[in-house]
C-alpha cells in the first residue's frame, strides 16, 4: 500500500479555499454597499439626475 502518494483530496481543499474566499468577498461587498457612503453617493446621483431632467 502506498501512503501519502498522489494528490487525492487536493481538489476538495481547493474548492474549500475558493468557497471561503468567495464568501469573504461577498461579506465585504455587502458591507461596502450597505454603508452610509455608498448610500449617500447613490442618493445624490439620483437627485442630480432628477433635477437635470426637469
Amino acid at each position: 500500500m502506498r501512503f501519502l502518494q498522489g494528490d487525492e483530496g487536493t481538489t476538495t481543499a481547493e474548492y474549500a479555499i475558493g468557497t471561503v474566499a468567495a464568501s469573504a468577498f461577498a461579506v465585504l461587498l455587502y458591507l461596502v454597499l450597505t454603508g452610509d457612503t455608498v448610500s449617500t453617493a447613490l442618493s445624490e446621483l439620483v437627485q442630480r439626475a432628477l433635477t437635470l431632467a426637469t
